[in-house]
């Protein structure tokens, strides 16, 4: 995946109760947040960090979606738990995570396996990748993608 290039278009089941299209939200900014899995210590942390600055994002004129292979059912749950006020799409059949090509080879204590390669991309209002932030690091992270939105829409 590069920047300056066209985002892979999806549609996907979204904790809306709806499908959601990446192509609903053009002439709006995305930010799509890629994370390994509900209500876990990372993950909640970068979930609740982008929550807290959702009206910030939406003052930019900007949708923010997390992303994971948990079920919408799982989605609900973690969504209502921590009043999550933006949607969760659920990519349990991994065709959104390999196009964006953060599905890959993993290394956990010792062990190897598949699974999701935390990474953030950020989307202008025509479609395009304008930043891609990989292996994040969860703290301050939502902060980082808001400071960089903020300049980017001077």
């Amino acid at each position: 995946m590069k920047t300056n290039t066209k985002a892979p278009s999806f549609t996907i089941q979204s904790t809306s109760g709806e499908n959601y299209s990446l192509k609903d939200s053009i002439g709006k900014f995305v930010v799509l947040y890629f994370y390994p899995k509900d209500d876990t210590p990372g993950c909640t942390i970068e979930t609740n960090d982008f929550n807290k600055l959702l009206a910030k994002f939406k003052k930019l004129d900007c949708e923010v979606y997390g992303i994971s292979k948990d079920s919408l059912k799982s989605h609900d749950k973690f969504k209502d738990k921590y009043k999550i006020k933006f949607d969760l799409l659920a990519d349990e059949d991994l065709k959104v995570l390999k196009k964006y090509k953060v599905w890959g080879k993993k290394k956990f204590m010792g062990r190897e396996f598949m699974g999701i390669n935390r990474t953030t991309f950020l989307i202008d209002k025509k479609g395009k990748i304008l930043k891609i932030w990989e292996n994040v690091k969860v703290k301050d992270h939502a902060k980082e993608v808001l400071e960089t939105l903020k300049e980017i829409s001077k």
